[in-house]
């Protein structure tokens, strides 16, 4: 009789236990983010380490690809039904997020605090047709940076305002012996090219699209191909850049061997920390220059977004997590690997303190940011562009031929 008390008493104990278990059961939030650029992997997973800490029945598994992965990931689970809750998108795909209905429309969400706190600019990242598909969460651009004494040791008094001055100055350090070729880009046959391509679209006061249809073929679209061919086989761009992807230019412009290099933000703390660097303290950065009578500087829109995906089961949950990750606290503490999206940090000295010169750089290059073309269409428009860019810089084709190739092969 007793045991059969017992048993019964730790039945219910038992039971409680699975009732009070389901009452607090865990929500699970499967999140998408790139091993590339901008925050680390570290800096993410100690982000979302502080979230899950103040929200202990939400837990977050993050998944990190290359950036070229991260599109058809987010886009093949979809396809699938299933998969990611919150993903990282590039301001690139909104166009196609949003005809595709990958992403949920958050516009409601948004606050009025938000609103006015984040920059205007950082909004265009996850907007299209009037609506908002995310939050803002990486504002970047790229930027010009030197090596100062590399340019000192060649006379040159002052970083270069135009891309002519950029090759002036390159020939000068090659012809001192300094270094072989002085210039590193990111011209893989990848997104990094058409990034640094439209730097130089916007420098020259190109278009990429009119009416909907490609415009590159002629004006400033075709003078920044040229730009590119005559850098690479004047031999003052290092032949690698064919290849190079942005962290494959951080290692060769980090290790002394690129007095210039075209790059992110978050390029500019790691070149100057002596544990990762040989040239931390001698590291300069100003925005990418322009060109003479047409343009100041010179930037293209690289800013990301965090978003929900449509098929989430817990979209409530992943916007709270969002709106952690794009907090103007989270994003002050780790401001030195991608500047923050709200305008009053630039007032806060624990956000300025130590990059002073490139919070110099950026209020000049994220006012100018340059986007490549809002169309649902854009994977398509960009894989032309990409293989034009690698036929020309391989003389396989004129940039001319190059392009108008590129146009047919758009899809527009």
């Amino acid at each position: 009789m007793l045991k059969s008390i017992r048993n019964t008493l730790l039945g219910a104990t038992l039971l409680g236990v699975t009732f009070a278990g389901q009452a607090h059961a865990e929500t699970t939030l499967n999140a998408l983010f790139m091993a590339q650029a901008a925050y680390s992997e570290a800096d993410v997973r100690a982000m979302t380490e502080a979230f899950t800490k103040a929200n202990p029945d939400v837990k977050v598994n993050l998944e990190f690809v290359p950036y070229e992965g991260l599109h058809d990931k987010t886009v093949l689970a979809q396809g699938s039904g299933g998969g990611y809750d919150v993903v990282l998108f590039d301001v690139i795909w909104p166009a196609e997020y949003a005809s595709n209905k990958v992403l949920v429309d958050v516009t409601e969400r948004v606050t009025d605090e938000m609103n006015k706190g984040i920059l205007p600019g950082a909004w265009t990242t996850v907007e299209y047709d009037g609506k908002r598909y995310g939050m803002p969460w990486i504002l970047d651009t790229k930027y010009l940076f030197y090596n100062k004494e590399i340019l000192e040791k060649a006379g040159i008094k002052a970083p270069p305002k135009t891309w002519d001055e950029l090759a002036e100055q390159a020939k000068a350090i090659k012809d001192k012996g300094l270094l072989q070729t002085p210039i590193a880009w990111s011209w893989s046959q990848a997104e990094a090219a058409i990034c640094d391509y439209t730097t130089l679209v916007s420098a020259y006061g190109g278009k990429f699209l009119d009416g909907g249809k490609p415009a590159f073929t002629t004006g400033g679209g075709l003078d920044a191909l040229n730009y590119m061919v005559t850098s690479y086989t004047s031999g003052l761009t290092n032949p690698n850049s064919k290849e190079f992807l942005e962290e494959d230019v951080r290692k060769v412009f980090q290790n002394g061997e690129a007095a210039f290099a075209l790059n992110w933000t978050y390029m500019y703390n790691l070149a100057n920390d002596p544990k990762e660097s040989k040239v931390a303290g001698k590291v300069g950065v100003v925005p990418a220059p322009g060109v003479t009578g047409k343009s100041e500087v010179s930037a293209v829109n690289g800013s990301m977004g965090l978003g929900i995906t449509a098929t989430s089961k817990h979209p409530e949950e992943a916007w709270k997590y969002i709106v952690h990750m794009t907090s103007q606290e989270t994003q002050n503490a780790y401001a030195k690997l991608s500047l923050p999206i709200w305008a009053s940090s630039y007032e806060d000295a624990s956000v300025t303190k130590g990059q002073e010169e490139l919070i110099a750089a950026a209020k000049l290059g994220l006012a100018a940011m340059y986007p490549r073309p809002t169309t649902p269409k854009y994977q398509e428009l960009s894989t032309a562009l990409q293989q034009a860019i690698q036929e020309a810089l391989l003389g396989q084709a004129s940039p001319e031929d190059a392009l108008k190739t590129a146009a047919e092969n758009s899809g527009l």
